[in-house]
């Protein structure tokens, strides 16, 4: 079953690289995978948000929900599972960007964007919050484009970075504030 699996996520990437990459889509998913680069535009905005006092507390949550994603996904998991990129397995796939550092499993870009923004889609309107899922999910998906991650490892990094942002709400309102979350739906 697991070998099904493995090929079956070695054969979308192929598929995506000849059927879907293209000369106008190349440079805009390459500057979209790049915004997750060491969580750049994750920590931007948690920074952002933790400036502005109005928004102090969602700066703070994002910030936790990131912290415990680093520490669960980045250090623990990939560093456990050590599954190799996929570039380096399968022959007639080429990277569009750099080799990658660390393992591929699960996808850090995938669930350090989905962590925070599941924090901001829970506690902003929805105005707010679908574009940032939606921003999410773009980053998510470019690291398939370029060849960097299985289909596999980015769901996983959308599952678990979703649950961190989540529990981290549900912690924090549940035992700290002792307050509901602010959806304002």
């Amino acid at each position: 079953m697991i070998d099904k699996l493995l090929e079956t996520d070695g054969q979308i990437l192929l598929w995506i690289q000849e059927n879907v990459r293209s000369d106008v889509l190349d440079p805009i998913v390459k500057a979209v995978t790049h915004m997750g680069d060491a969580g750049v535009i994750m920590i931007a905005a948690v920074l952002v948000l933790f400036i502005i006092p109005r928004t102090r507390r969602l700066g703070l949550l994002c910030g936790a929900a990131l912290v415990i994603n680093v520490l669960l996904n980045n250090v623990i998991l990939k560093n456990a599972v050590d599954r190799t990129r996929p570039y380096e397995a399968i022959n007639e796939l080429h990277a569009m960007i750099g080799k990658q550092r660390d393992a591929s499993f699960p996808s850090g870009h995938s669930s350090g964007s989905f962590c925070v923004a599941s924090v901001i889609f829970r506690e902003c309107r929805l105005r707010i919050g679908i574009p940032v899922l939606l921003l999410a999910l773009s980053i998510a998906l470019s690291r398939l484009y370029v060849g960097v991650h299985y289909p596999t490892d980015v769901l996983a990094g959308i599952i678990t970075g979703t649950f961190y942002g989540i529990m981290t709400c549900v912690i924090y309102h549940k035992y700290i504030s002792h307050e509901p979350s602010r959806l304002h739906r």
